[in-house]
């Protein structure tokens, strides 16, 4: 199974990556493409710029469209990332991507799982760094989710996570049962 992990920063998207991949014999967590481009020799601003999601969103589509060396992995974060932090940003992400190139990446995905910022995040994981942009880029995501201005994730399964922590887990287990 390939699963896409997406959310903004905070919501615990690594930490469930982990919890999946300790329980999914044979899957390993695929880097994020933050890191991979950081040890490509790419600098980001800080606060990351347009250019920087551009960056981003390039680099997960080409982590999701590459020839798996293994089948089962989980991707802590997705090209649906870095549309929303464009979106946050002010930019439209229509007329940053094209649905053409991301459709392959997420049809590579069997399931999409979405977290997203609840009273219980705010409360219970550490306070994240630009709370406006990620309130922004929540925002933008979940509308980005299920509008699909660019008809490129109609057909993957999407799981939005927004009940409590402690069920996650076994929302996302039960949820790659039904999609098998």
């Amino acid at each position: 199974m390939r699963v896409g992990i997406s959310g903004t920063h905070g919501t615990g998207k690594t930490t469930l990556v982990e919890a999946l991949c300790a329980q999914l014999p044979g899957h390993v967590a695929a880097d994020e493409p933050y890191y991979l481009l950081e040890e490509e020799g790419y600098e980001f601003q800080f606060p990351p710029a347009l250019e920087d999601y551009r960056a981003l969103l390039a680099r997960s589509v080409r982590s999701l469209c590459s020839p798996p060396s293994r089948p089962d992995v989980i991707f802590d974060r997705t090209p649906l990332d870095y549309l929303a932090y464009m979106a946050a940003a002010g930019a439209d992400p229509a007329e940053e991507a094209d649905g053409a190139v991301l459709r392959p990446a997420f049809a590579s995905l069997d399931l999409l799982v979405i977290t997203v910022i609840t009273p219980m995040t705010e409360q219970v994981l550490p306070a994240a760094e630009l709370p406006g942009l990620r309130s922004r880029a929540n925002a933008a995501m979940l509308e980005l989710v299920y509008d699909d201005p660019l008809d490129a994730w109609e057909d993957t399964p999407v799981l939005e996570l927004s009940g409590p922590l402690d069920d996650r887990l076994h929302t996302v287990l039960t949820a790659l049962k039904q999609v098998r």
